[in-house]
C-alpha cells in the first residue's frame, strides 16, 4: 500500500514545464522499467540514466534535474555514498530513494533520510508480470515526483489528493483555529507525518524533554520493517522511550508509540484510567495504513478534547478529518509552517481548514508543546540543541 496515495499524479507541475527526473541504478532493468513508466506521463521527462553513484554525480552537475531516483545498493559508489557528496556539495535537488522492502533496505532507507533524502519508494516485490511491476512503480513514484518536482511555490498543490488539480494559495492569510471555549489539559500528544516525516521526527522528539507527562503517538506513513527501524533509531536519539506500537501496550507517560507499517494504530479506553494501543487492518482511509485519521478519531473517542496534536509535513490530505473531530471536542492541533516542511500537504490540508491553533517552523514546535503539556519539575530540558548535530547524529 502507498503510504501516501496511489494515482497518477500528485500535482502537475508548473503548466507547459515538465519535470526533469535523472535514474540512478545499477540494473538495466530497473533503469528500463523506470523510464517506460515514467514516459507514460506527459509532465515527466526522465533527462538521464546512471549505473552507479559516481557517474551520477556527474550527470546532476552537467543535466540539473529537478527530481533524482536514487538506488541504495549499487557498485562504486552506492546511494548513501551519492547523497551525503550530493548534500556535501550543498545540491538541495530533491532524491527519492529506491529501496527494497528488506530490513538492511529499510536501515539503509532511515539512514538516507537522515542524511538529506526527500523521500522513497520501495521496490514491487511479488507482483506477478512486468506490466504489474510498472503500475506500482508508477503509483508509488509519480505522486512524490511531482510534488517534490514542483517549484516550491507550488508544494502546496500536492496537499489535494492525487489526480485532482488545484490547491491551496500559499499568498492566503492563515485562519487560525478559535480557541476553545474550554481549555483542558491534554492527556495524550498526537503526531501525524508522511513525506520529510523521519528527519522532521528526528529533529522534534530528541527536544521534547524526559518525563514528558502524557503518553505520545505517532501515525507515520511507512511500510512494514521501516516502522521497526525508525522506531530504533528515534529511541537511540531521544530522552523519551520511543517504541513500535504493540496491540495491548499500556500508554504511559514519556514514551513515544510508533504505528507499525500497514497496521491503524488506535487508542482504546479499557476504563477511565487505563488506556491502551489497539492495531486494525480495517481498510486504509486516504489510502494510508497507517492512518492519522484514524488515529485522531480514536483518540477523540477516548479523551473527548483532552488532547495536542502536531501536523508534519506530509503529502495528500491525511489527518485533516481527524483535525477537525479533535478541534471540535475542544482540542488543538499545531501544524508545521510551509518554508520547513517538504512537503506542504498535510500540514497545509490543516492549516487551509482553519484547524490549527499555531503553525510554526519545524524547530519552535518542541517549544510550543512543552507549553501547552507542561513540564515537570525537575525533569532535563532538551529544548534547544543544535538542529544540524540532531540531524547528524541520525
Amino acid at each position: 500500500m502507498s503510504p501516501d496515495a496511489p494515482g497518477p499524479r500528485a500535482a502537475a507541475a508548473h503548466p507547459g514545464r515538465r519535470v526533469r527526473v535523472l535514474l540512478i541504478d545499477d540494473s538495466v532493468v530497473i533503469r528500463r522499467m523506470l523510464s517506460d513508466s515514467l514516459a507514460l506521463d506527459p509532465e515527466i521527462e526522465v533527462v538521464g540514466t546512471a549505473a552507479n553513484g559516481a557517474l551520477g554525480l556527474d550527470k546532476i552537475e552537467s543535466l540539473e534535474p529537478d527530481v533524482v531516483v536514487l538506488d541504495i545498493e549499487m557498485p562504486v559508489l552506492d546511494g548513501l555514498g551519492t547523497l551525503r557528496e550530493l548534500r556535501r556539495r550543498n545540491r538541495r535537488v530533491p532524491v527519492i530513494m529506491f529501496s527494497t522492502l528488506t530490513e538492511r533496505g529499510a536501515r539503509a532507507t532511515i539512514e538516507a533520510l537522515a542524511n538529506g533524502a526527500s523521500d522513497y519508494v520501495t521496490k514491487p516485490a511479488n507482483v506477478g508480470s512486468v506490466a504489474e511491476s510498472r503500475e506500482a512503480i508508477r503509483t508509488e513514484l509519480l505522486p512524490r515526483i511531482h510534488a517534490l518536482g514542483a517549484p516550491r511555490t507550488l508544494l502546496h498543490r500536492s496537499s489535494v489528493s492525487p489526480g485532482r488539480a488545484g490547491g491551496l494559495n500559499p499568498a492566503a492569510p492563515i485562519r487560525l483555529a478559535p480557541a476553545p471555549a474550554v481549555t483542558q489539559q491534554p492527556k495524550m500528544l498526537l503526531i501525524g507525518s508522511s513525506t520529510g516525516g523521519p528527519e522532521a521526527l528526528g529533529r522534534l522528539l530528541p527536544t521534547l524533554p524526559a518525563g514528558l507527562p502524557v503518553p505520545v503517538l505517532i501515525a507515520q506513513h511507512m511500510p512494514p520493517v521501516f516502522t521497526t527501524m525508525l522506531a530504533e533509531r528515534l529511541n537511540r536519539l531521544s530522552a523519551l522511550t520511543v517504541r513500535e506500537a504493540s496491540a495491548g501496550d499500556v500508554l504511559a507517560p514519556g514514551t513515544v508509540y510508533l504505528a507499525p507499517g500497514d497496521f491503524h494504530l488506535e487508542v482504546r479506553a479499557e476504563s477511565k484510567l487505563r488506556l491502551t494501543a489497539g492495531l486494525s487492518s480495517a481498510p486504509p482511509e486516504n489510502f494510508c495504513r497507517p492512518s492519522v485519521d484514524v488515529l485522531f478519531r480514536s483518540a477523540v473517542q477516548a479523551l473527548g478534547g483532552a488532547l495536542l496534536a502536531v501536523m508534519l509535513t506530509g503529502m495528500g490530505t491525511d489527518g485533516r478529518e481527524g483535525s477537525r473531530l479533535l478541534v471540535s471536542a475542544g482540542g488543538q492541533v499545531i501544524a508545521q509552517d510551509q518554508a520547513t516542511s517538504v512537503v506542504w500537504g498535510m500540514p497545509g490540508a490543516v492549516t487551509n481548514a482553519g484547524l490549527a491553533s499555531e503553525v510554526l517552523p519545524l524547530d519552535a514546535i518542541s517549544a510550543a508543546v512543552v507549553r501547552r503539556l507542561g513540564r515537570p519539575a525537575g525533569s532535563p530540558s532538551r529544548l534547544a540543541p543544535d538542529p544540524g548535530a540532531v540531524v547528524s547524529a541520525l
